[in-house]
């Protein structure tokens, strides 16, 4: 591996949303489980390795959508949307595979909760970046039931964890546009001392 191929993936990394998926066409599981490990050498304070992935595939995609858009339709209240209740039926459907990303949190060594859910945005860069690397699509979404207390025993996480969204992964049919950032110089300061 080369720098140069480095600098490319990471700057052409892309969010593929689920729309953009080739429909039914199923990513190989030992593939998955490769962008899996990758994602768990992500950097993490004492070595606690906060993260928890449950992945669905097949019919595990329909339960997901099951219990999603069930559990919208029960807490959203007034707030309640058509169209985000269809969504969470139909979007899991489109992809692959759906990873749920669930932070657990590290109790035995004084670490704060920030730098456990840090730990884990870290290996969702490795899952975003290890997707781009096999030619997939992947999205990181943070929203239908995601903050919900609720949803939280379905994935198996306790009181003190957090349910941190989802990873929708597939084959793409529609690649993402281009993306630009802001000049370094907007973001960057360098100090010297003197």
């Amino acid at each position: 591996m080369t720098s140069e191929w480095f600098n490319q993936l990471a700057r052409n990394r892309r969010s593929t949303f689920p729309d953009q998926f080739e429909p039914g066409k199923k990513v190989d599981d030992a593939v998955i489980k490769e962008i899996l490990i990758n994602a768990t050498w992500a950097p993490n304070h004492g070595k606690q390795e906060p993260w928890q992935f449950n992945v669905f595939t097949g019919d595990g995609l329909k339960k997901l959508a099951q219990f999603q858009s069930n559990l919208y339709k029960e807490t959203a209240g007034e707030n309640f949307k058509e169209i985000t209740y269809s969504k969470l039926q139909q979007n899991p459907l489109k992809a692959s595979h759906v990873i749920a990303i669930g932070m657990k949190r590290t109790l035995t060594k004084n670490i704060p909760e920030i730098e456990d859910i840090e730990a884990v945005a870290c290996a969702v860069q490795n899952l975003y970046l290890s997707v781009t690397a096999y030619g997939l699509g992947g999205y990181w979404t943070t929203g239908g039931i995601t903050y919900k207390p609720a949803a939280k025993e379905f994935f198996g996480l306790g009181e003190q964890d957090k349910l941190l969204g989802f990873f929708y992964i597939g084959h793409v049919a529609i690649p993402s546009t281009g993306s630009t950032r802001s000049p370094l110089e907007e973001k960057v300061s360098w100090i010297y001392s003197q």
